[in-house]
C-alpha cells in the first residue's frame, strides 16, 4: 500500500520534514483511513505515527579560520604611499642641494640610490648623514 501522500500530510500536520515521519506497521489500516490533519494528530498521540530524531551532528562548531592567500589582511597601498611621499621629499631635497652645489653630482647619484633602497627613514636622517660625514 502506497502511503506517500499520507506521509506528506503528516509532515505538514506535525511541522517536520517528510523524511522524519515513520508509520507503525501494525496500524497501517488506521493510517490509510486518516484524511484530515486532526486525524493525523490523533494517530500521532496514539502512537501509530511517530517522528524520527534529527540525524547528523548535534553540535555545530565554528570553523577555525585558516590563513591562506585570500585571508591575509595587509595594506600594501599604505606602505607604498609612505614610501612614495618620503622618496619624493628626499629626492626634491637632494636636488636642491645639487642645484646650490652643496653636494657633487657623484654624491647626488649615490644618495639617490640609497633613497631608492629605503636607507633613510626621514629627512632629518638624510641631513645628519650628509652633514655628519662626507660622502
Amino acid at each position: 500500500m502506497n502511503l506517500g501522500k499520507k506521509k506528506i500530510l503528516a509532515a505538514k500536520a506535525l511541522g517536520v520534514g517528510s523524511a522524519r515521519i515513520a508509520f507503525n506497521q501494525a496500524r497501517l489500516a488506521d493510517i490509510k483511513e486518516a484524511i484530515t490533519k486532526q486525524d493525523i494528530r490523533d494517530l500521532h498521540e496514539a502512537g501509530a505515527i511517530f517522528v524520527k530524531e534529527i540525524l547528523g551532528r548535534k553540535k555545530v562548531e565554528k570553523r577555525k579560520s585558516r590563513r591562506r592567500r585570500g585571508s591575509i589582511r595587509q595594506q600594501p597601498q599604505q606602505n607604498k604611499r609612505k614610501y612614495m611621499l618620503l622618496t619624493r621629499k628626499l629626492r626634491s631635497y637632494i636636488s636642491e642641494l645639487r642645484d646650490h652645489e652643496t653636494i657633487t653630482e657623484e654624491q647626488y647619484q649615490r644618495i639617490r640610490k640609497q633613497i631608492k633602497a629605503s636607507i633613510y627613514k626621514s629627512k632629518n636622517h638624510l641631513k645628519e648623514t650628509i652633514t655628519g660625514k662626507k660622502l
